[in-house]
């Protein structure tokens, strides 16, 4: 047995049925994003980054543990950059990765004095620290010879970036399964897709993460983000089952429903071609499609 599987099993015999439990639904949610976007293959070397957050904690965890039983062998190596943060620990992720036996890289880069050198004092730094990781991240993959790069962002942060696109950007976009890098060189992966952010934060206090916050930028949370997240918050509490249905219709888009004339030929539309969906645009749930079936009307209750 290697040493994080040890480690693996090691957890579940201290933990309760109801976080088996829910590990299990985690690794169950990263292993189907897997299979259905072709994640990871035989062979493949995933570079983990780690950023010392809940999320990133928990995509090894789960990527450790499914290698264990995936039918191919691929290979894991955590990743993290140490921007040279004021009080930033440095030593805490080598000896937590140590501790559960991965493969593992830090890589240092002064990206702290950049960021403050170059954004004014109060303006957001997200954007410009986001251009410099990503950068080093692919150079560092370079370096491993890493197929995938393999990031933490769950179902809340997907939902979240399509409303801010929806609202700010005037797109219909969010965050992508999986994807190719601008250079075209890398293939970046989101196992965590499928698994929602309550679930990761209730893993990672049970695992007792040895946390580290971002100082750069954590505190400096996009404004228009932060909206979005407290409107899905609390349509999650209002409306039960609205939030899943909206992340659902990420996966079943109908062009021809929608305005965009590069998905779909309008100039070309006759009455010869085959259109999905016909002429509704919303069938409600409780009023099916089969009760007017006899009359040779299309109802369109959502006009009014």
């Amino acid at each position: 047995m290697n040493a994080p599987e040890s480690v693996a099993n090691a957890g579940e015999n201290r933990f309760s049925n109801t976080f088996l439990r829910l590990k299990k639904k985690l690794e169950r949610g990263v292993g189907e994003a897997i299979a259905d976007f072709d994640m990871i293959g035989d062979g493949d070397t995933v570079m983990v980054c780690v950023s010392g957050g809940k999320d990133s904690y928990t995509l090894l965890s789960c990527l450790l543990a499914l290698r264990e039983r995936a039918p191919v062998d691929f290979r894991v190596v955590a990743m993290n950059l140490d921007q040279k943060q004021p009080g930033f620990p440095a030593d805490v992720l080598p000896a937590y990765f140590e501790s559960i036996g991965v493969e593992y890289r830090i890589v240092t880069e002064d990206t702290y004095s950049i960021v403050r050198d170059k954004i004014p004092e109060g303006k957001t730094t997200c954007s410009l620290c986001s251009r410099l990781r990503r950068g080093i991240i692919y150079r560092t993959a370079r370096e491993l010879g890493a197929t995938r790069i393999a990031l933490g962002h769950h179902r809340d942060d997907i939902l979240e970036t399509f409303f801010l696109n929806l609202f700010f950007g005037g797109r219909t976009k969010a965050m992508p399964p999986k994807l190719v890098s601008d250079d075209g060189e890398h293939v970046v992966i989101r196992p965590l897709a499928y698994c929602t952010e309550a679930d990761i934060s209730r893993f990672a206090r049970a695992m007792d993460y040895p946390i580290i916050p971002c100082n750069l930028c954590g505190s400096q949370e996009n404004a228009q983000r932060r909206q979005v997240k407290a409107m899905l918050q609390e349509w999650a509490r209002q409306h039960p089952g609205r939030i899943e249905s909206i992340f659902t219709a990420l996966r079943n888009v109908v062009p021809s429903h929608l305005m965009d004339d590069t998905l779909f030929d309008f100039k070309g539309l006759t009455r010869d071609t085959e259109v999905a969906e016909g002429d509704t645009a919303f069938d409600p749930p409780e009023l099916p499609r089969a009760l007017f079936g006899g009359i040779g009307v299309s109802v369109d209750l959502d006009r009014g």
